[in-house]
């Protein structure tokens, strides 16, 4: 029957389904003067939508009140077939309602059982990497009131496929009734695979090594069961799935959640050369950082700079049966571009890859010698020999890097085509208004004043080639102005080439603005003839049709004097 809101019970079992609506505070108490245990299991609810565990649930108390201790709650989100025992003949539940306009449905039932009862066959441990078991009483139907729970758990880094050769239990759409659940895990409440009844052929396949199945039958209606069989199945080799990014701001190793299980390991057991260091996500896993920071050891070999930092995979304890494992990542900063390389050492065994970055240099003018605002208009008009003023910027987090203008060339193209005109090379002066600054951090800086092609072409543009080295050794970057011979024998870092322009004379931008004005009236004149003549055509042709009309109109009334006159026609 349809029980109304709470009631007590006193039989031995009792199926009970309940339907409830909103604002609903029910409790139901289950108590009998006997020396046994009360197992209840709600088989099927359905809360209203979207509901949370502080609104609506179900509240399970090992005692005669609500005031007795709590077994545990049902809501919305639960991912199982509750079961819940007391530890006496008494028992309560209540069920609390949102104010959600919705019909909630459960189906629940209890026994009354002594613990010490035992069934051949029912619920057990299996451990092996393969096995087989079955329902009591198998093939002759399963006893009623049953409970069986098994325990699966095979080799770590395996999953277990669970399938049934033969599967009868009693039918019902929503397995209120007799029903089989399975876990993904070691407990029964949470992480459910499916439920089944009826007559069918499951397969289930577990995320882990561990998995549970539990088989529930009430007062009636038992059939035959089912007999089972499991295996282990062991992945296949995981290829180490790593990748390294490097810019002249950071170094990023981001590390596949796959290729750390296949190892045993997870985050928690990950540490860079600065243990304080952590992942800014775990899946995948992510170490972003400064170049200069977290340990990043750096070598400049005379023709590169390589930042070098090693992720450790170990156990925390004082033993470990696992393969070590290092990840060593190193970013080669060489020849116009950035060389990423990670390589794995795993028990002597290396595993690399590359990618490809660069430095991030820009330049910009500057509006006079403090070099604090940058001139953001394009193009730049100046004033022939206005002093210009330039800054090469170099956007990275190392603070041990200089930047060294080698050359800077003009060319009114920006491709840099035949014609060019030398103001740096090799780090020497070639324009007599020329002023280079002295390397500072970062920066790289000159002055110049407009030159004298401007007369002949409408644009300019300055191409230099950067040099970047490390501020803690002898390098091209401090040799200053070299001949050709001495430079071949020097040493850089690393070399770039950077563009900004175009420059205009502000005569130009008077001539462009002129031009814009004599065309704007010249517009305005035609404008104005084509409406005068537009008049004149119109006046024209009133005074035609005014002489027409005249002249008809005499030529009629001379004909009436004549004896002329219009008749009607006969039909």
């Amino acid at each position: 029957g349809v029980p109304r809101c709470g009631a007590s019970f006193t039989e031995l079992n009792k199926s009970l389904k309940i339907a409830l609506n909103s604002n609903a505070s029910c409790v139901w108490h289950i108590q009998r003067n006997e020396n046994q245990t009360i197992r209840l299991i709600f088989s099927y609810f359905i809360f209203a939508p979207s509901s949370s565990c502080d609104t609506e649930s179900i509240k399970v108390y090992d005692g005669p009140s609500s005031n007795s201790p709590l077994l545990g709650q049902v809501c919305n989100n639960t991912d199982a077939v509750p079961m819940f025992q007391s530890s006496s003949n008494n028992l309560t539940f209540l069920i609390t309602t949102n104010s959600v306009a919705f019909t909630r449905n459960f189906f629940v039932f209890y026994y009354f059982f002594s613990p010490e009862t035992t069934i051949e066959n029912c619920g057990g441990s299996l451990t092996g990497p393969n096995g087989t078991f079955i329902s009591p009483n198998y093939p002759a139907p399963y006893p009623p009131f049953t409970y069986c729970v098994w325990h699966i758990q095979t080799a770590k880094k395996s999953k277990i496929s669970l399938q049934f050769q033969d599967f009868f239990l009693e039918l019902d759409q929503n397995c209120q009734f007799d029903f089989l659940a399975v876990y993904d895990g070691l407990t029964t409440n949470t992480g459910l695979i499916g439920k089944v009844c009826g007559r069918s052929q499951p397969t289930f396949e577990s995320s882990s090594n561990v998995m549970t199945v539990v088989l529930s039958t009430d007062y009636a209606n038992s059939y035959r069961g089912f007999s089972a069989q499991y295996t282990s199945v062991l992945p296949g080799p995981t290829e180490p799935d790593t990748s390294l990014v490097c810019s002249s701001d950071s170094l990023k190793i981001v590390l596949s959640k796959a290729y750390l299980d296949s190892l045993g390991y997870n985050e928690t057991h990950l540490q860079l050369n600065d243990p304080s260091c952590r992942p800014v996500t775990t899946d995948p896993v992510i170490f972003s950082f400064p170049l200069s920071s977290c340990g990043t050891t750096k070598k400049d070999d005379g023709q590169r700079i390589t930042y070098t930092n090693v992720v450790t995979l170990s156990e925390n304890g004082i033993i470990s049966r696992k393969k070590g494992v290092q990840i060593i990542a190193k970013c080669i900063m060489e020849n116009n571009s950035t060389v990423e390389v990670i390589y794995v050492t795993e028990n002597n065994l290396i595993e690399n890859t590359t990618s490809v970055g660069r430095y991030n240099v820009s330049m910009s003018f500057y509006d006079s010698a403090s070099f604090s605002s940058p001139v953001l208009q394009s193009p730049y008009y100046v004033d022939l020999n206005q002093t210009l003023f330039a800054q090469v910027s170099l956007h990275s987090t190392d603070p041990n890097l200089l930047v060294f203008i080698d050359t800077c060339v003009a060319s009114p193209q920006p491709d840099f085509g035949s014609l060019t005109y030398d103001l740096i090379r090799s780090g020497c002066n070639k324009d007599d208004t020329v002023v280079t600054y002295p390397p500072l951090e970062h920066y790289g800086r000159f002055k110049f004043n407009a030159f004298r092609f401007l007369r002949s072409f409408s644009s300019v543009y300055l191409q230099c080639d950067i040099l970047i080295c490390d501020s803690n050794t002898n390098s091209r970057c401090t040799e200053g102005c070299i001949s050709r011979q001495k430079r071949a024998a020097s040493s850089y870092t690393w070399k770039t080439k950077t563009v900004v322009g175009p420059i205009r004379l502000k005569r130009d931008l008077r001539a462009a603005d002129h031009s814009e004005f004599l065309t704007k009236t010249d517009a305005e004149e035609t404008s104005n003839l084509q409406q005068y003549t537009f008049y004149t055509l119109s006046f024209v042709v009133l005074i035609s049709n005014i002489i027409i009309v005249a002249a008809t109109i005499l030529k009629f009334n001379i004909n009436r004097q004549s004896g002329y006159d219009y008749q009607k026609i006969q039909s």
